[in-house]
């Protein structure tokens, strides 16, 4: 065979592997979906129109590709339990999301890997050509954790800055004569529009407190699912007001007090170190224009001395 043809043949290989599993999902996928949709049927919880066979997407096609591998056992428990713990802390609770975020990395290591390997000249040697190979696998593999921990630091970030006016609104609703659960779920309408991440996270833990025996593990739930300290002070807080039957609106103010102090430090600190990291800029575009006014003149007065 002619070694040109080499790439080709890889690729064509590739594409038929994909799509072969490609297909096999999809079979998997419309089985498995149609069942569920005669179960809710079954138990009466839709129309006819549950019973249709959704269409499949290819995120839904994405996301049966990274199941596969979760039920395959090629992950161990600690991966997949640390892997949920972060797409919880970033905001994504649908069934499908580690699924799609497995099948997101497994499908970017094959197509940027593809496609390394199709756009290196074929003339290049061997260990430089799996090199880069290699560097594309590693890209296309850390890409799907590197976006996770942006959008995790995100969502964190406006989950610490709505929480101040959600306890404002707490000690409103408190004061007011709601229990705990009605507060923390009245509170989660209203501030839906201004906070919409702290809206979702009181919705869920107004709902498990619902369902649960104990409300202080699911206010407990709402520290360890979102990962953010000033949240689990605040489930800490009302733990306890719940277990000795302090009032919760006495602390509601004072924990809002603080957080709000908190802020304040924060931008205080954020502020204080803006000198510094003017001082970079002030020198590379500052320094050199002053030293061109100041110095300019002086400069020509003597070239003109000397070519004299």
């Amino acid at each position: 065979m002619n070694p040109a043809a080499y790439p080709l043949v890889g690729s064509a290989m590739c594409a038929v592997g994909i799509c072969g599993v490609a297909f096999v999902l999809l079979r998997e996928i419309r089985r498995n979906e149609a069942i569920a949709a005669r179960v809710v049927v079954a138990r009466g919880l839709g129309g006819a129109s549950a019973a249709r066979r959704p269409g499949v997407t290819p995120l839904r096609l994405v996301a049966g590709l990274g199941l596969a591998i979760v039920r395959s056992g090629l992950l161990s428990g600690r991966t997949l339990t640390e892997l949920e713990q972060a797409l919880l802390t970033s905001g994504f609770r649908a069934e499908s999301a580690l699924g799609l975020f497995v099948g997101g990395k497994i499908l970017l290591l094959v197509v940027l890997s593809s496609l390394a390997y199709l756009a290196l000249p074929g003339d290049m040697a061997p260990m430089m050509r799996n090199t880069f190979i290699g560097i594309a696998a590693l890209v296309g593999l850390l890409t799907p954790d590197k976006i996770i921990q942006r959008i995790r630091t995100t969502y964190r970030r406006k989950l610490a800055r709505g929480l101040a006016d959600a306890l404002d609104m707490l000690v409103i609703c408190t004061q007011a004569g709601l229990g705990l659960e009605p507060a923390i779920a009245r509170v989660a309408v209203e501030i839906r529009y201004a906070h919409p991440e702290i809206s979702q996270e009181f919705a869920i833990t107004a709902s498990e407190i619902q369902v649960m025996a104990d409300s202080r593990v699911a206010l407990q739930r709402l520290g360890d699912r979102t990962g953010l300290e000033s949240l689990r002070r605040l489930a800490a807080t009302l733990a306890q007001s719940v277990q000795y039957g302090t009032p919760l609106s006495d602390a509601m103010r004072s924990l809002a007090a603080e957080m709000r102090q908190e802020i304040l430090i924060a931008y205080e600190e954020r502020a204080a170190r803006l000198s510094v990291f003017l001082t970079i800029p002030m020198i590379l575009f500052i320094l050199p224009c002053v030293m061109i006014v100041v110095g300019g003149p002086a400069i020509i007065q003597l070239f003109k001395a000397l070519s004299h």
